[in-house]
């Protein structure tokens, strides 16, 4: 017999005597002999005994959760309207909405900006400007590289880490990573600004701050090699080659016994790790070994 029924007949007192000792062996028996025991010391008014197994079973299991009925304040309900009104409003009005753009490694990127003004973003870089505010104010933030076609009109700013490059009308490159900062000119004239010193520049002039050193230099392209697929050093530590490598291709490189003053003056391709390698290693007298698709080696030929 199953402990519900033998509560029952415990309750009505009609167990036998084999049941009983069956019902005082289970583990509840203590509590109901507890709560009965309880129950006789209490003295109440018009006090209702359970009658049967049911009634007492609805008042050990059945327990009515209250229910609060709150009355808020409606000078408070008045108050947090206005507030979420007043939010909305803001966001509405005020709020403008910024446009991010980002490549990846290998990829290209083309963003015409709401002047038409053209921007390439180079792989690996990242910009972002807010197209609402865009006849007020022609500006824009840079990490990476990237190449502007831009339309005439208001000055037009473009903001990296290390500097500023404001134009009216022109095209010219930018590349901050890291510690260099370099920008050149491809027409009309570009004003640089990095910490203290602002310069202005012209057709055809490179200019370049490394770990806050200035250098000026001369390119005779009419346009950055790289938007043709093609990334083009000159005089430029085999470190730098190396990040640009890694950027294009989204590889890992290892160098092996090279002497870290190596430097290089050249080019390498896009979309094609094996020829890339070559343009690097040969003129540089290194090996090289594809480990797999994301590994790459490069170390001192053996004599």
């Amino acid at each position: 017999m199953d402990e519900k029924n033998l509560l029952e007949k415990w309750l009505s007192d009609s167990l036998s005597d084999t049941e009983k000792k069956a019902f005082e062996k289970t583990e509840a028996f203590p509590f109901y002999e507890k709560l009965v025991a309880d129950a006789s010391h209490f003295k109440a008014s018009n006090f209702g005994a359970a009658s049967d197994f049911e009634s007492l079973r609805q008042r050990l299991f059945v327990k009515e959760v209250p229910v609060r009925k709150l009355n808020p304040n409606p000078w408070l309900l008045r108050i947090a309207s206005v507030f979420v009104v007043g939010i909305a409003l803001y966001y509405f009005l005020f709020f403008t909405p910024e446009v991010r753009v980002e490549t990846l490694a290998g990829q290209q990127t083309k963003v015409e900006l709401p002047d038409a003004s053209l921007v390439v973003l180079n792989s690996m870089s990242e910009m972002a400007y807010t197209p609402d505010n865009w006849d007020n104010e022609r500006s824009l933030r840079l990490k990476g590289e990237a190449f502007f076609d831009v339309a005439k009109g208001s000055r037009f700013d473009v903001i990296t880490e290390l500097g500023t490059v404001s134009v009216l009308g022109t095209e010219f490159n930018v590349k901050q990573r890291d510690s260099v900062f370099e920008v050149i000119c491809y027409e009309g004239r570009v004003k640089v600004v990095s910490g203290q010193l602002t310069k202005e520049i012209g057709v055809g002039d490179l200019l370049q701050f490394t770990d806050g050193k200035l250098r000026l230099n001369k390119t005779f392209t009419v346009r950055p090699s790289w938007t043709d697929n093609v990334s083009e050093f000159q005089n430029a530590p085999l470190s730098e080659v190396i990040e640009e490598l890694q950027r294009q291709y989204g590889i890992k490189v290892e160098l092996v016994n090279i002497k870290g003053d190596v430097t290089f003056t050249g080019g390498f391709v896009h979309g094609d790790l094996q020829n890339a390698l070559r343009s690097i290693a040969e003129p540089l007298d290194l090996d090289f070994q594809i480990n797999n698709n994301t590994v790459v080696t490069l170390k001192s030929r053996e004599n």
